[in-house]
Protein backbone atom coordinates (compact mmCIF):
# COMPACT_ATOMS: atom_id res chain seq x y z
CA UNK A 1 0.00 0.00 0.00
CA UNK A 2 1.34 3.41 -1.01
CA UNK A 3 0.09 6.58 0.70
CA UNK A 4 1.33 10.09 0.14
CA UNK A 5 0.77 12.83 2.74
CA UNK A 6 1.82 16.43 2.99
CA UNK A 7 1.61 19.25 5.49
CA UNK A 8 0.81 22.61 3.92
CA UNK A 9 3.68 25.02 4.83
CA UNK A 10 1.30 27.98 5.09
CA UNK A 11 -1.89 26.70 6.70
CA UNK A 12 -0.35 23.65 8.41
CA UNK A 13 -3.17 21.48 7.08
CA UNK A 14 -2.39 17.78 6.76
CA UNK A 15 -3.67 16.24 3.53
CA UNK A 16 -3.37 13.15 1.39
CA UNK A 17 -2.03 13.45 -2.16
CA UNK A 18 -2.38 11.37 -5.30
CA UNK A 19 1.09 12.08 -6.65
CA UNK A 20 4.57 12.95 -5.39
CA UNK A 21 5.24 16.54 -4.36
CA UNK A 22 8.35 17.99 -2.69
CA UNK A 23 7.99 18.07 1.08
CA UNK A 24 5.65 15.06 1.09
CA UNK A 25 5.72 11.97 3.27
CA UNK A 26 5.59 8.71 1.32
CA UNK A 27 4.31 5.85 3.46
CA UNK A 28 4.89 2.33 2.14
CA UNK A 29 3.06 -0.42 4.05
CA UNK A 30 3.72 -3.96 2.74
CA UNK A 31 4.14 -2.45 -0.74
CA UNK A 32 3.84 -4.37 -3.99
CA UNK A 33 6.72 -4.54 -6.48
CA UNK A 34 4.86 -2.11 -8.69
CA UNK A 35 4.62 0.47 -5.87
CA UNK A 36 8.29 0.03 -4.99
CA UNK A 37 9.39 0.56 -8.59
CA UNK A 38 7.12 3.58 -8.88
CA UNK A 39 8.86 5.23 -5.92
CA UNK A 40 12.40 4.27 -6.95
CA UNK A 41 11.95 5.49 -10.51
CA UNK A 42 10.25 8.74 -9.57
CA UNK A 43 12.67 9.67 -6.77
CA UNK A 44 15.83 7.91 -8.06
CA UNK A 45 16.27 5.83 -4.92
CA UNK A 46 18.16 2.50 -4.82
CA UNK A 47 15.65 -0.33 -4.51
CA UNK A 48 17.52 -2.05 -1.59
CA UNK A 49 16.83 1.02 0.56
CA UNK A 50 13.11 0.30 0.29
CA UNK A 51 13.28 -3.50 0.37
CA UNK A 52 15.49 -3.70 3.48
CA UNK A 53 12.78 -2.99 6.09
CA UNK A 54 10.48 -5.53 4.42
CA UNK A 55 12.68 -8.31 5.80
CA UNK A 56 11.40 -9.26 9.26
CA UNK A 57 14.97 -10.18 10.32
CA UNK A 58 16.52 -6.86 9.27
CA UNK A 59 18.69 -5.29 11.97
CA UNK A 60 18.61 -1.70 13.18
CA UNK A 61 21.18 0.44 11.41
CA UNK A 62 21.96 3.72 9.62
CA UNK A 63 23.08 3.87 5.99
CA UNK A 64 24.30 7.07 4.34
CA UNK A 65 24.70 7.20 0.58
CA UNK A 66 25.22 10.52 -1.21
CA UNK A 67 22.32 12.72 -0.10
CA UNK A 68 20.21 9.84 1.23
CA UNK A 69 20.12 8.78 4.87
CA UNK A 70 18.38 5.52 5.69
CA UNK A 71 17.51 4.69 9.30
CA UNK A 72 16.08 1.31 10.32
CA UNK A 73 14.81 0.64 13.84
CA UNK A 74 12.73 -2.09 15.45
CA UNK A 75 9.25 -1.09 16.54
CA UNK A 76 6.92 -2.95 18.94
CA UNK A 77 3.71 -4.50 17.66
CA UNK A 78 0.86 -6.59 19.07
CA UNK A 79 -0.31 -9.62 17.11
CA UNK A 80 -3.27 -11.95 17.59
CA UNK A 81 -2.19 -15.59 17.44
CA UNK A 82 -4.94 -18.15 18.05
CA UNK A 83 -7.00 -15.56 19.89
CA UNK A 84 -4.09 -14.74 22.20
CA UNK A 85 -2.26 -11.41 22.23
CA UNK A 86 1.48 -11.65 21.57
CA UNK A 87 4.14 -8.95 21.52
CA UNK A 88 6.79 -8.80 18.81
CA UNK A 89 9.02 -6.37 16.95
CA UNK A 90 9.35 -5.57 13.23
CA UNK A 91 11.67 -3.24 11.29
CA UNK A 92 10.63 0.27 10.33
CA UNK A 93 12.66 2.05 7.65
CA UNK A 94 12.87 5.86 7.44
CA UNK A 95 14.58 7.36 4.42
CA UNK A 96 15.52 11.05 4.51
CA UNK A 97 15.53 12.31 0.91
CA UNK A 98 16.47 15.91 0.03
CA UNK A 99 12.82 16.57 -0.90
CA UNK A 100 10.86 13.68 0.59
CA UNK A 101 10.51 11.61 3.72
CA UNK A 102 9.82 7.91 3.09
CA UNK A 103 8.77 5.23 5.57
CA UNK A 104 8.67 1.51 4.83
CA UNK A 105 7.15 -1.18 7.02
CA UNK A 106 5.84 -4.72 6.76
CA UNK A 107 2.43 -3.84 8.19
CA UNK A 108 0.33 -0.95 9.37
CA UNK A 109 1.30 0.09 12.87
CA UNK A 110 -0.10 2.48 15.47
CA UNK A 111 3.15 4.48 15.63
CA UNK A 112 2.77 5.95 12.14
CA UNK A 113 -0.97 5.94 12.69
CA UNK A 114 -0.47 8.62 15.35
CA UNK A 115 0.95 10.94 12.67
CA UNK A 116 -1.73 10.09 10.13
CA UNK A 117 -4.42 10.99 12.67
CA UNK A 118 -2.68 14.25 13.52
CA UNK A 119 -2.19 13.18 17.15
CA UNK A 120 1.45 14.38 17.28
CA UNK A 121 1.96 18.06 18.05
CA UNK A 122 4.40 20.10 15.96
CA UNK A 123 4.45 17.53 13.18
CA UNK A 124 5.16 18.64 9.60
CA UNK A 125 6.14 16.43 6.68
CA UNK A 126 8.62 18.96 5.27
CA UNK A 127 10.60 19.11 8.55
CA UNK A 128 12.33 15.84 7.77
CA UNK A 129 14.87 15.76 10.63
CA UNK A 130 12.24 16.65 13.20
CA UNK A 131 9.83 14.14 11.66
CA UNK A 132 12.49 11.42 11.98
CA UNK A 133 13.11 12.24 15.65
CA UNK A 134 9.40 12.43 16.39
CA UNK A 135 8.92 8.94 14.98
CA UNK A 136 11.83 7.67 17.10
CA UNK A 137 10.26 9.30 20.16
CA UNK A 138 6.93 7.63 19.39
CA UNK A 139 8.73 4.28 19.04
CA UNK A 140 10.23 4.68 22.53
CA UNK A 141 6.87 5.80 23.90
CA UNK A 142 5.13 2.72 22.52
CA UNK A 143 7.85 0.47 23.96
CA UNK A 144 7.18 1.99 27.38
CA UNK A 145 3.43 1.65 26.88
CA UNK A 146 3.65 -2.02 25.90
CA UNK A 147 6.09 -2.73 28.74
CA UNK A 148 3.50 -1.34 31.14
CA UNK A 149 0.89 -3.65 29.61
CA UNK A 150 3.20 -6.64 29.95
CA UNK A 151 3.75 -5.77 33.62
CA UNK A 152 0.00 -5.59 34.27
CA UNK A 153 -0.66 -8.83 32.39
CA UNK A 154 2.14 -10.53 34.34
CA UNK A 155 0.52 -9.44 37.62
CA UNK A 156 -2.81 -10.86 36.42
CA UNK A 157 -1.20 -14.18 35.45
CA UNK A 158 0.54 -14.29 38.84
CA UNK A 159 -2.79 -13.94 40.65
CA UNK A 160 -4.27 -16.72 38.52
CA UNK A 161 -1.26 -18.94 39.19
CA UNK A 162 -1.68 -18.55 42.94
CA UNK A 163 -5.15 -20.09 42.60
CA UNK A 164 -4.93 -22.63 39.79
CA UNK A 165 -1.29 -23.59 39.05
CA UNK A 166 -2.26 -24.67 35.53
CA UNK A 167 0.08 -25.09 32.59
CA UNK A 168 -1.76 -22.39 30.64
CA UNK A 169 -0.61 -19.69 33.06
CA UNK A 170 2.98 -20.90 32.85
CA UNK A 171 2.80 -20.78 29.05
CA UNK A 172 1.47 -17.21 29.31
CA UNK A 173 4.42 -16.28 31.53
CA UNK A 174 6.76 -17.84 28.99
CA UNK A 175 5.17 -15.72 26.25
CA UNK A 176 5.68 -12.58 28.34
CA UNK A 177 9.31 -13.54 28.98
CA UNK A 178 9.87 -14.04 25.26
CA UNK A 179 8.35 -10.64 24.50
CA UNK A 180 10.65 -8.98 27.03
CA UNK A 181 13.68 -10.61 25.41
CA UNK A 182 12.57 -9.31 22.00
CA UNK A 183 11.97 -5.84 23.39
CA UNK A 184 15.25 -5.70 25.27
CA UNK A 185 17.26 -6.81 22.23
CA UNK A 186 15.49 -4.40 19.88
CA UNK A 187 15.82 -1.48 22.30
CA UNK A 188 19.56 -2.01 22.60
CA UNK A 189 19.88 -2.04 18.82
CA UNK A 190 17.80 1.13 18.60
CA UNK A 191 19.97 2.79 21.24
CA UNK A 192 23.06 2.04 19.15
CA UNK A 193 21.34 3.66 16.16
CA UNK A 194 20.50 6.74 18.22
CA UNK A 195 24.11 7.08 19.37
CA UNK A 196 25.27 6.89 15.78
CA UNK A 197 22.57 9.33 14.73
CA UNK A 198 23.87 11.75 17.34
CA UNK A 199 27.27 11.71 15.63
CA UNK A 200 26.09 11.57 12.01
CA UNK A 201 26.62 14.88 10.20
CA UNK A 202 24.39 13.75 7.31
CA UNK A 203 21.32 14.56 9.45
CA UNK A 204 20.96 18.29 9.89
CA UNK A 205 20.15 19.07 13.49
CA UNK A 206 18.79 22.35 14.77
CA UNK A 207 18.82 23.39 18.40
CA UNK A 208 15.31 22.12 19.09
CA UNK A 209 16.17 18.88 17.26
CA UNK A 210 19.14 18.29 19.57
CA UNK A 211 16.83 18.51 22.58
CA UNK A 212 14.34 16.17 20.92
CA UNK A 213 17.12 13.65 20.18
CA UNK A 214 18.20 13.75 23.81
CA UNK A 215 14.60 13.09 24.86
CA UNK A 216 14.51 10.09 22.50
CA UNK A 217 17.74 8.70 23.96
CA UNK A 218 16.47 9.16 27.52
CA UNK A 219 13.14 7.46 26.72
CA UNK A 220 14.91 4.59 24.97
CA UNK A 221 17.28 3.98 27.87
CA UNK A 222 14.40 4.14 30.31
CA UNK A 223 12.62 1.49 28.22
CA UNK A 224 15.80 -0.64 28.23
CA UNK A 225 16.00 -0.45 32.02
CA UNK A 226 12.30 -1.28 32.39
CA UNK A 227 12.61 -4.26 30.05
CA UNK A 228 15.59 -5.58 32.02
CA UNK A 229 13.88 -5.10 35.37
CA UNK A 230 10.65 -6.77 34.21
CA UNK A 231 12.65 -9.58 32.61
CA UNK A 232 14.56 -10.24 35.84
CA UNK A 233 11.34 -10.14 37.88
CA UNK A 234 9.62 -12.50 35.46
CA UNK A 235 12.56 -14.91 35.45
CA UNK A 236 12.55 -15.00 39.26
CA UNK A 237 8.78 -15.44 39.27
CA UNK A 238 8.92 -18.36 36.86
CA UNK A 239 11.63 -20.04 38.93
CA UNK A 240 9.60 -19.50 42.09
CA UNK A 241 6.40 -20.91 40.60
CA UNK A 242 8.29 -23.85 39.12
CA UNK A 243 9.59 -24.62 42.61
CA UNK A 244 6.11 -24.17 44.09
CA UNK A 245 4.55 -26.50 41.53
CA UNK A 246 7.27 -29.09 42.17
CA UNK A 247 6.74 -28.75 45.92
CA UNK A 248 2.96 -29.11 45.52
CA UNK A 249 3.52 -32.26 43.49
CA UNK A 250 5.72 -33.65 46.25
CA UNK A 251 3.04 -32.88 48.82
CA UNK A 252 0.38 -34.62 46.74
CA UNK A 253 2.59 -37.66 46.19
CA UNK A 254 3.39 -37.82 49.91
CA UNK A 255 -0.31 -37.64 50.76
CA UNK A 256 -1.22 -40.36 48.26
CA UNK A 257 1.62 -42.59 49.49
CA UNK A 258 0.37 -42.18 53.08
CA UNK A 259 -3.20 -43.04 52.10
CA UNK A 260 -1.93 -46.08 50.21
CA UNK A 261 -0.06 -47.32 53.28
CA UNK A 262 -3.05 -46.72 55.57
CA UNK A 263 -5.38 -48.62 53.24
CA UNK A 264 -2.91 -51.48 52.85
CA UNK A 265 -3.48 -52.71 56.45
CA UNK A 266 -7.13 -53.78 55.90
CA UNK A 267 -6.07 -55.45 52.65
CA UNK A 268 -3.21 -57.26 54.40
CA UNK A 269 -5.36 -58.44 57.34
CA UNK A 270 -8.27 -59.56 55.14
CA UNK A 271 -5.91 -61.42 52.82
CA UNK A 272 -4.40 -63.30 55.78
CA UNK A 273 -7.86 -64.37 56.99
CA UNK A 274 -8.76 -65.48 53.50
CA UNK A 275 -6.20 -68.30 53.55
CA UNK A 276 -7.23 -71.96 53.92
CA UNK A 277 -5.09 -72.51 57.03
CA UNK A 278 -5.77 -72.51 60.72
CA UNK A 279 -6.13 -68.96 62.04
CA UNK A 280 -6.92 -67.42 65.41
CA UNK A 281 -10.65 -66.88 66.08
CA UNK A 282 -11.61 -68.80 62.94
CA UNK A 283 -14.33 -70.69 64.80
CA UNK A 284 -15.51 -67.67 66.76
CA UNK A 285 -18.84 -66.18 65.51
CA UNK A 286 -17.39 -62.70 66.13
CA UNK A 287 -14.31 -63.35 63.95
CA UNK A 288 -15.42 -60.87 61.32
CA UNK A 289 -15.69 -58.13 63.93
CA UNK A 290 -12.19 -58.97 65.23
CA UNK A 291 -10.78 -58.67 61.71
CA UNK A 292 -12.47 -55.33 61.25
CA UNK A 293 -11.20 -54.04 64.59
CA UNK A 294 -7.65 -55.17 63.88
CA UNK A 295 -7.73 -53.56 60.41
CA UNK A 296 -9.24 -50.35 61.75
CA UNK A 297 -6.77 -50.24 64.65
CA UNK A 298 -3.70 -50.68 62.44
CA UNK A 299 -4.96 -48.10 59.92
CA UNK A 300 -5.80 -45.63 62.71
CA UNK A 301 -2.37 -46.07 64.25
CA UNK A 302 -0.67 -45.47 60.92
CA UNK A 303 -2.90 -42.41 60.28
CA UNK A 304 -2.00 -40.91 63.69
CA UNK A 305 1.71 -41.46 63.07
CA UNK A 306 1.54 -39.89 59.61
CA UNK A 307 -0.50 -36.96 60.91
CA UNK A 308 2.05 -36.23 63.63
CA UNK A 309 4.80 -36.20 61.01
CA UNK A 310 2.72 -33.87 58.80
CA UNK A 311 2.36 -36.47 56.05
CA UNK A 312 -1.41 -35.89 55.98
Amino acid sequence: MLNIFKTDPVSGAFMELDDFEPGAWIDLVSPTDEELHRVTEALDIPLPFLRGPLDAEEKSRIDVEDDLTHVIVDIPIIERVGGEREYDTIPLGMLVHPEYFITTCLQANPILGEFERGAVRGFATFKKTRFLLQILLQVSTFYLRYLGRIDRETDKIERELRQSMKNEELFDLLTMAKALVYFSTSLRSNDAVLQKLLRTPAIKKYEEDEELLEDVIVETRQAIEMAEVYSNILAGMMDAFASIISNNLNIVMKFLASITIILSFPVMVSSLYGMNVGLPFQDDPQAFMFVLLISFGLSSLAAVLFWRRNYL
